[in-house]
């Protein structure tokens, strides 16, 4: 028996799951999420926790019980709390602007780059260099910050680039003349 999978999802308060067939549909204060979990999993609702099953040992269902239990988890946490992650830009004329639904991103090339921001994502700039990725769901959030960090990840030379808030970035010594 999976050991995460076998603990059961509280409720969190203000937050409130609907399971219907294989898909499971949880509702709160920032939103509605809905997923539809595999054939296999079993979901069920008691007692203000959410419980997660698998039918059989497969490998392919011992992968997935864990895993759907996570979902589940997150799921209400991000209906509840939301999800954020904090960017930072560094380097000489390097800066940020959101301008209708983009995000323009000025990072030394011979034009912006221009970043479509999707639904559900809620992206501020503050000092023109401090972005905020705000969501309610995990993988999108995860997904669009990833995304803005590969116009130009930080570099270990100079540290210029896009790096997560608290990311380190190990630092490399340059050529020397001797």
């Amino acid at each position: 028996m999976s050991r995460i999978g076998k603990m059961p999802v509280p409720v969190p308060a203000g937050a409130t799951v609907a399971i219907s067939g294989r898909t499971i549909t949880a509702k709160g204060p920032l939103g509605e999420l809905a997923r539809e979990f595999p054939e296999g999993i079993a979901m069920a609702l008691d007692a203000g926790q959410v419980r997660v099953t698998r039918a059989d040992d497969s490998r392919f269902l011992k992968g997935c019980h864990g895993l759907w239990r996570t979902l589940a988890r997150n799921m209400l946490e991000g209906v509840t709390k939301g999800y954020s992650k904090g960017l930072s830009i560094e380097g000489t004329g390097f800066k940020a602007s959101v301008q209708g639904g983009n995000l323009m991103l000025t990072l030394g090339f011979a034009s912006p780059k221009a970043y479509p921001i999707p639904e559900g994502i809620k992206v501020t700039v503050t000092a023109d260099v401090n972005l905020k990725v705000e969501g309610i769901d995990k993988q999108l959030v995860g997904l669009a910050a990833s995304r803005i960090r590969s116009y130009y990840p930080a570099e270990p030379y100079k540290g210029k680039g896009i790096k997560y808030v608290g990311e380190v970035i190990r630092r490399k010594q340059g050529k020397t003349v001797a």
